[in-house]
């Protein structure tokens, strides 16, 4: 039995024995995510006071979908790149964070309630973010992320779990379809007296619309708050995931448009996490804000046979503290951050999955830490002055321990210090109720992680990534129309680029010289009619090498310069069809050298929910229903042919059902 299932049993009794026994008591009707929740009204009201790209996707927004990964649910949240690979696997990437990555997540700093899941490097594995769970996620672009310690390029990612006082009593969803699909979720809230507690479980799994795409994953979050006084109160938090995903692997170019459904079988190739999350937030309210601290620990073991077997344990630990303070026409908030890991690596020889021979025996020890602090100045009503920054330091180091595996008596250490300082200067304006321009001055600078430093057997040194970015845009309100408009540029430093040089080989990491990034996020929703609703979201991606030696001004790859996607919404909450489309017009270079671009394609899909009973609803998700035939994704190379399998090709035509139930 592994280190999930053993973690679990405990706290989901603790949390959902009581919320059983509540149920009678409760009013009918509620549901796992009440709409218009105080958390959610404070999140939009924060993304609203940003001087910058920013958004706040509620769980009524998504809950019709199959909800697979984080790209079911971001789907129609401006500027946020999400392309599905193969199960849980994507591709998530703002303003091109993260570019070139071709597996795991860098460039964006991932939360759960308020608190990072990125490991002490600041790589991250987004699988552990279960969207069912979530009450509301946050989504702040570039440096309007500030507020959550973050300083990459991309921004940052928060989810909210709903608690015992907006989630009360027990909520049920099953679905299934496709390619053997199924999904189960049971949830649960209670609130009595100063405490409350909430807690869910799901379970999943599918064959997958390839071969050799199987997956079975168990998850489980759950919490328990205390009000200790009227102005203090503290919450734990627990989260258990149990993830096995066979991996299917990239194809050749061909082979995407003749076979999608093909999948790699050599190796048996995988990737297993069984990871335990704990947390604790306490918030300390005062006249004029408020104080969060807390402190959080991630144990994770990874078993993951790809070109080796990659076997990993890892712990990471940290606390943090954020004050958040108003006076007058002052706005103030101030925070740190630390987090520490380490990371017992090893690999081994792939026979067919199990392990072989070790080849590689190494520990890594991570430190990232950072302070920041950003005032905000109303001079009158309408215009608000932002000034701010983000102090970071930290470590990579790895001890190679060749005696381990090779008889020799020599370790071998590698490690590489950094620390930066990033300012961001903007202003929000508002020329009419409901209506805001906003505009802002930031840098950015992301450290490399084991995974670029730590290439193969060696400790590769290399810098930082930088930039200068600037933001304008408009957001609000009127009439039938809700938009949030940015066009951003950033022009960086010592960009972070992957290149696969083969099957066998994993990707290597270079620092470019001059790149830049610059593009428009947008979104529209018009609401007709109380039955009628159209939501839109447009990203437009110029990122190019600027007067590179080897590349010159070639386009970047992976990262298509057009996508749309729209959903026209007609009916009520009772009874509603939804279709949609996702177009790209043109397809992504697949190199550096510009020499392949794959072609451009359309998607088109439909939702539809019913509520057959009080409390009880029906909800179907049909995608690709055209059948088309495409790369969605890309693993960048150096220079790509059509024969290169580095392509990942769009989901199948699938049909998934279901059925969600409050008591």
């Amino acid at each position: 039995m592994s280190l999930s299932r053993l973690a679990l049993a405990a706290p989901l009794l603790a949390c959902a024995l009581p919320a059983h026994a509540e149920t009678a008591a409760l009013a009918e009707g509620r549901t796992i995510i009440v709409t218009g929740t105080r958390a959610a009204d404070e999140a939009e009201a924060r993304a609203a006071a940003t001087p910058g790209g920013s958004d706040v996707v509620t769980h009524d927004e998504y809950a019709d979908k199959s909800l697979v990964s984080l790209r079911d649910a971001l789907a129609f949240s401006p500027g946020v790149y999400l392309q599905p690979r193969y199960g849980q696997e994507v591709r998530i990437s703002i303003r091109g964070s993260g570019l070139s990555r071709g597996y795991h997540m860098r460039g964006i700093t991932l939360l759960q309630d308020g608190v990072p899941i990125n490991l002490a490097d600041d790589n991250g594995d987004f699988q552990e973010l279960e969207p069912i769970f979530f009450d509301h996620l946050e989504v702040y672009r570039g440096a309007n992320a500030l507020r959550f310690g973050s300083g990459t390029l991309g921004g940052a990612i928060n989810g909210v779990t709903p608690t015992g006082e907006t989630a009360p009593g027990l909520y049920l969803r099953g679905d299934a379809g496709s390619f053997g699909t199924w999904r189960g979720l049971i949830s649960a809230g209670t609130a009595i007296g100063a405490g409350n507690a909430w807690a869910a479980l799901s379970l999943d799994g599918s064959d997958g619309d390839r071969d050799h795409a199987r997956r079975r994953s168990l998850r489980f979050h759950g919490n328990v708050g205390l009000d200790i006084t009227e102005a203090v109160e503290t919450r734990f938090y627990a989260s258990v995931n149990d993830i096995d995903q066979k991996l299917p692997g990239a194809l050749e170019l061909e082979t995407v448009r003749d076979a999608p459904e093909t999948g790699n079988f050599a190796g048996d190739q995988a990737r297993d996490i069984d990871s335990l999350r704990l947390q604790n937030r306490t918030r300390f309210g005062f006249d004029g804000g408020r104080v969060d601290a807390g402190v959080f620990l991630n144990a994770k073991s990874l078993y993951h046979p790809i070109f080796q077997v990659v076997d990993q344990e890892s712990v990471d630990r940290g606390v943090y503290a954020r004050l958040d303070y108003a006076s007058g026409p002052f706005e103030l908030t101030l925070g740190g951050e630390a987090r520490f890991g380490e990371v017992a690596s090893k690999r081994f020889v792939n026979l067919d999955g199990r392990r072989g021979e070790r080849t590689f025996d190494a520990r890594q020890d991570a430190r990232t830490a950072n302070i920041y602090g950003e005032v905000r100045f109303r001079p009158v009503a309408s215009l608000q002055l932002i000034a701010g920054g983000i102090y970071a330091d930290g470590y990579r180091e790895q001890h190679l321990r060749y005696d381990a595996f090779q008889g020799g008596p020599t370790d071998v250490t590698g490690r590489a210090d950094f620390d930066a300082f990033s300012p961001k200067f903007g202003l929000l304006y508002e020329p009419a109720p409901g209506v805001q321009v906003f505009a802002n001055y930031s840098r950015s600078v992301e450290f490399p992680g084991f995974i670029e430093l730590a290439q193969v057997a060696s400790f590769v040194e290399l810098d930082p990534q930088r930039a200068w970015s600037l933001e304008v845009g408009t957001r609000g309100r009127g009439g039938i129309a809700e938009w949030d408009l940015a066009a951003y540029r950033a022009d960086l430093s010592g960009e972070l680029l992957q290149f696969d040089v083969g099957p066998d080989i994993p990707a290597s990491t270079f620092n470019a010289g001059e790149t830049r990034h610059q593009g428009v996020e947008a979104a529209l929703a018009l609401d007709f009619a109380e039955w009628l609703q159209l939501r839109q979201v447009y990203q437009y991606s110029a990122f190019r090498f600027v007067g590179d030696p080897q590349y010159g001004d070639n386009r970047l790859p992976v990262v298509p310069e057009h996508v749309y996607r729209a959903e026209l919404r007609l009916g009520t909450d009772a009874l509603h069809v939804a279709p949609n489309i996702e177009w790209v017009p043109r397809g992504a270079w697949a190199d550096y050298a510009n020499t392949l671009r794959v072609d451009g394609y359309a998607l088109v899909g439909l939702t539809a929910g019913a509520t057959v009973a009080e409390g009880i609803d029906l909800f179907l998700d049909a995608r690709n229903l055209l059948g088309e035939k495409a790369v969605g994704d890309i693993s960048a190379a150096i220079g790509a042919t059509p024969a290169s399998a580095i392509f990942y090709p769009v989901e199948r035509r699938a049909v998934f059902g279901g059925v969600r139930a409050r008591f």
